[in-house]
């Protein structure tokens, strides 16, 4: 049984070697052969489910979930290293065992890697680079853009809309922490700009994945999106990769559309990067998590 101290070591950064010392445990507790990670060096691989017997048995210790799950955070910067195909069907694998409203798994994927992956970021920067140029210029650079029209969103524009004041608050301490650690102060739009770009570079990882939902259960399918999206990032963190869920790729569907064949009935929520992290300052980078009594709501009747 491998212990919480285990959990936690393995998720530092030196991953692959603390793979390699606890990987008997590993291999004892799910009895999978090994698989390789960057460099072949010898990763765990794990089975999408935990055996029903083994908790019945009181073997599987909640906990240890509590601390891998609490360990997984965005990573904003990939290494180019390569991740194998089958490594990226793995993690949609484990992305279906999540619920889904009367099955009907109401999304679809499109994953982007090599020279499609090149296109759709050049594409990308090209339209943020003429949206950015308006920005700041007043009336006329508005207009101007509107004239253009190229780097408008032409799908989703809800992404660019200011968020709500009941949630504002939590959007502006992430962004003013993570600028801060960044080193980037508030007023440097040229720095503000550079470090969003970085949305459309993918962050230098070497595969997005856009993420489809039918338009048909509307937030439905958004909410069975959602539960795919979080067993996939789990599971991709679980294989050592990091991933970065992007709804700033979201106004531009008509690009993606251009490299992939797609059912008029499905619309584009989001991306997501995946890759192996690198060890810039920004994948250090922990952002604030609320806690359960900020969302639980009160009984009308409960006293305060």
């Amino acid at each position: 049984m491998i212990s919480g101290d285990d959990i936690k070591e393995f998720f530092k950064h030196d991953i692959w070697n603390t793979a390699k010392r606890i990987n008997a445990s590993y291999l004892n507790y799910h009895n999978r052969p090994l698989g390789r990670g960057p460099d072949d060096v010898a990763r765990p691989q794990y089975e999408i489910t935990t055996p029903f017997g083994k908790i019945m048995r009181g073997e599987f210790d909640v906990e240890h979930f509590n601390t891998f799950a609490a360990s997984r955070r965005s990573t904003r910067d990939f290494l180019s290293t390569p991740v194998p195909d089958g490594l990226i069907e793995e993690i949609i694998a484990a992305g279906l065992t999540s619920p889904s409203w009367s099955n009907t798994r109401p999304f679809v994927v499109a994953v982007a890697e090599g020279e499609v992956r090149d296109r759709l970021s050049a594409e990308f920067l090209s339209r943020f680079e003429l949206v950015k140029t308006g920005q700041g210029e007043g009336i006329f650079g508005k207009i101007k853009t509107l004239i253009r029209r190229k780097g408008l969103p032409t799908s989703n524009w809800l992404v660019l809309k200011r968020y709500h004041k009941d949630l504002l608050p939590r959007s502006q301490r992430i962004g003013k922490e993570l600028f801060t650690q960044m080193g980037i102060d508030r007023d440097d739009k040229d720095a503000r700009d550079r470090f969003w770009a970085r949305n459309y570079e993918f962050f230098g990882a070497p595969v997005e994945l856009f993420l489809f939902t039918h338009k048909s259960l509307g937030k439905f399918a958004a909410s069975d999106a959602g539960l795919f999206m979080q067993n996939l990032m789990l599971s991709a963190h679980s294989k050592g990769l990091g991933t970065c869920a992007q709804g700033s790729v979201a106004v531009w569907e008509d690009a993606v559309r251009k490299e992939f064949e797609i059912s008029k009935n499905y619309s584009l929520l989001c991306g997501i990067c995946v890759g192996y992290p690198s060890q810039s300052q920004v994948n250090k980078f922990e952002a604030h998590r609320i806690s359960p009594s900020e969302i639980m709501l009160p009984g009308k009747n409960q006293s305060p």
